[in-house]
């Protein structure tokens, strides 16, 4: 099952920032979102995920099938790599890490503790906690932070294969891929400032 977004209307800290967001987000498939920063990438990804709730519109495809990763890495620095990925695990009901310690090349490291790991390393483990969730509809913000171009082409890899077994992922992102992905650029669907403008973008982003 895919995800359906139908007119959505999303605020941050009480002031709209996008309306009319729809789109269809099938199985197998990838959408990129473009925009420029503080556009409001993060907080439809944010809305969709269930983290904050949207003013107005509908999405069909519960919450219970997405997997979100943000900005943050979500890490627990005193666990080793291999510990963070089996707690992640064990949260979605799941059990095996070995794909995800293959997929970004971390089994070198999954005995070093998280918070010992360079930003890049931090990213890839980051991401690889995708792969332990069990979910089918990724929704990424700016995943490449940190990276290499050798990891870039990695994360470019996993999300294809995700993609090839039926899942389906969501990215906002200013690099190419390289992925046959359609684009959303949510510019066009910016909210109009109103009077109650002035909330601060850094406290949600």
């Amino acid at each position: 099952m895919g995800l359906e977004v139908r007119d959505l209307c999303v605020e941050r800290g009480g002031v709209p920032v996008l309306m009319g967001v729809s789109f269809d987000l099938p199985p197998g498939k990838a959408l990129i979102l473009r925009g420029p920063n503080g556009a409001g990438k993060t907080t439809l990804l944010r809305t969709l995920a269930g983290l904050q709730p949207a003013l107005s519109g509908a999405v069909t495809g519960g919450e219970d099938l997405i997997a979100y990763a943000s900005h943050s890495d979500g890490l627990k620095a005193m666990l080793t790599v291999s510990e963070n990925l089996a707690f992640w695990a064990d949260v979605f009901g799941q059990r095996d890490v070995t794909t995800a310690l293959h997929a970004f090349s971390l089994e070198p490291l999954r005995d070093r503790l998280a918070g010992t790991l360079s930003a890049g390393q931090k990213r890839r483990l980051g991401l690889a906690r995708m792969l332990v969730t069990g979910r089918p509809v990724w929704m990424l913000d700016e995943p490449t932070v940190s990276l290499d171009k050798d990891a870039v082409r990695q994360f470019a890899t996993v999300v294809a294969g995700h993609l090839a077994s039926g899942g389906s992922a969501l990215i906002a992102t200013h690099i190419d891929l390289g992925l046959e992905a359609e684009v959303l650029d949510i510019s066009p669907l910016r909210a109009q400032p109103d009077a109650r403008a002035g909330a601060s973008d850094e406290a949600f982003l």
